[in-house]
C-alpha cells in the first residue's frame, strides 16, 4: 500500500460525510487504543506509536477554608470581601469550615485568595 501524504489524507477527509467521518474516528480509536478530541479527528490522525497526552493543565481551581484560626473576625471580613456574601453568610461559611470559599476560579486568583485568608489567620486548601 501507498503512503499517503498528509494533503491526501485531507482530501479524503474533506469527501466524507460527518457520519462516515464519526465512524472513522471511533474505528481509528478502537484500533490504536487511543482517544481523539474533535479537533484531532479534523486535522488528521495521529501517527501509528505517536504517544498521546495524558492529561490538560488544570485551569479551574476551587480555594476551601479549612479553618479559621484565631482571628475569626479578620477571616470573617476577608470571606466577604472575596465572595460578597452578607455578614451572617459569612460567618457560617467560616463556622462551618471545611467549606469552599471560592469555586472554579484561575490560578492566580486563587493563590491570592489563599493569601488573604492565610494572611488573616485561616488556614486554606487549594485545589
Amino acid at each position: 500500500m501507498a503512503k499517503l501524504s498528509q494533503e491526501d489524507l485531507l482530501a479524503q477527509f474533506e469527501e466524507m460525510t460527518l457520519i462516515e467521518l464519526s465512524e472513522f474516528v471511533k474505528a481509528f480509536e478502537d484500533k490504536f487504543d487511543v482517544t481523539a478530541a474533535a479537533a484531532v479527528a479534523v486535522a488528521g490522525p495521529a501517527a501509528p506509536g505517536a504517544p498521546v497526552e495524558a492529561e490538560a493543565e488544570q485551569d479551574e481551581f476551587d480555594v476551601i477554608l479549612t479553618g479559621a484560626g484565631d482571628k475569626k473576625i479578620q477571616v470573617i471580613k476577608v470571606v466577604r470581601e472575596l465572595t460578597s456574601l452578607g455578614l451572617k453568610e459569612a460567618k457560617d461559611l467560616v463556622d462551618g469550615a471545611p467549606k469552599p470559599v471560592l469555586e472554579k476560579v484561575a490560578k492566580d486568583a486563587a493563590e491570592k485568595a489563599a493569601e488573604s485568608l492565610k494572611g488573616a489567620g485561616a488556614s486554606v486548601e487549594v485545589k
